[in-house]
């Protein structure tokens, strides 16, 4: 089973799931470079419900919000990396969505029944606004490890192997 999936097989995936009765939870993030912190939270999430699905942001996304410098690894790198991971069901490439709607109408087909996050996430106030949208309960499922943070790692390895 290929657990990399385009937003097409997502959506109906997620219907098949629904139609069974089981519950959905939807996580979403960057994921660059994997920490522990990554894996705790996503096994953390999984126990919410009977399916995980993660939503990838595309490269330019996190060109966008994080700089020039990233993503370090492509979207494709990162979906496999993500996926080798044991509690993940699915991971949905997303392309490089313009604005909030474009987030919602993408929430509004997949409808999971939970929206797992961190306390401390600064996207919080999107997630509340989307599980309302939706249905859907915004969860913390622990709280935000400042120090596992993939930029404060990116920043390292260009500071020890820049010399």
């Amino acid at each position: 089973m290929n657990k990399v999936l385009s937003i097409e097989t997502a959506i109906k995936t997620s219907v098949k799931i629904r139609s069974e009765g089981k519950k959905i939870v939807l996580v979403g993030g960057c994921f660059d470079i994997l920490h522990p912190a990554h894996v705790l939270f996503l096994q953390k999430a999984k126990k919410l419900g009977d399916a995980l699905f993660v939503l990838l942001e595309s490269d330019k996304t996190i060109q966008m919000q994080k700089g020039q410098n990233r993503p370090i690894h492509s979207q494709k790198d990162r979906a496999m990396v993500i996926a080798s991971i044991s509690v993940v069901d699915y991971v949905v490439l997303l392309p490089p969505f313009k604005n909030d709607t474009d987030y919602d109408n993408l929430l509004l087909k997949l409808k999971p029944t939970i929206i797992a996050t961190t306390s401390g996430d600064p996207n919080r106030h999107h997630k509340e606004r989307q599980g309302k949208l939706i249905s859907a309960t915004v969860i913390n499922v622990m709280k935000r490890v400042k120090t596992a943070s993939t930029s404060n790692v990116a920043k390292l390895l260009v500071t020890d192997y820049s010399l």
